[in-house]
């Protein structure tokens, strides 16, 4: 297994083989490039969630258009919340999903209806039945992958956020 099948630790599977094939580093980068808008599923206005690290980062750094859904919450970071994948006005594009497992077949299914074209599972998500009806649908599938570190490791930005701190380098130190 390479570290582009890695499976997490509680992952929902078919089998012991793989069922579902993941994409390629290059794949993923030709979804990120196509993609016009990210509808974060499961937004949380908690700044030590995942969901919000995300919601800032695609905001600040991306040419996304950036929506929100979680039925809880009417506004996030200046934007509108929406209680469905549904309730979003326009197209609906890229779906990442920030939910528990249980509740992927249920996002899965809001995914197909609203006619998106890729879903979008984040760090340690992986349902493989979840990924095969998307794949039958018609829609791109990537699992337990950020769509934040994807887009910053294609668009040259892994500096952002401290993750290229200079602490480990190649390069010689200038004297302080």
């Amino acid at each position: 297994m390479t570290l582009e099948t890695t499976v997490p630790q509680h992952a929902v599977r078919t089998g012991h083989e793989l069922s579902w094939q993941p994409p390629t580093a290059r794949q993923r980068q030709a979804i990120l490039s196509r993609t016009k808008s990210v509808t974060i599923v499961g937004a949380s206005n908690n700044p030590a969630r995942p969901s919000y690290f995300v919601a800032t980062y695609l905001l600040s750094s991306s040419r996304y258009q950036v929506n929100f859904v979680n039925p809880r919450l009417d506004e996030l970071l200046g934007r509108p919340v929406y209680p469905s994948l549904a309730d979003i006005p326009g197209e609906v594009d890229l779906v990442s999903v920030f939910r528990k497992h249980d509740d992927l077949p249920e996002v899965a299914e809001d995914v197909i209806k609203a006619g998106a074209n890729t879903l979008w599972l984040q760090l340690g998500l992986w349902h493989e039945p979840v990924a095969e009806r998307a794949t039958e649908a018609g829609l791109d599938v990537v699992m337990n992958r950020c769509v934040k570190i994807e887009h910053a490791r294609f668009a040259g930005g892994l500096h952002l956020a401290g993750f290229n701190t200079g602490v480990i380098s190649s390069r010689r130190q200038g004297k302080p």
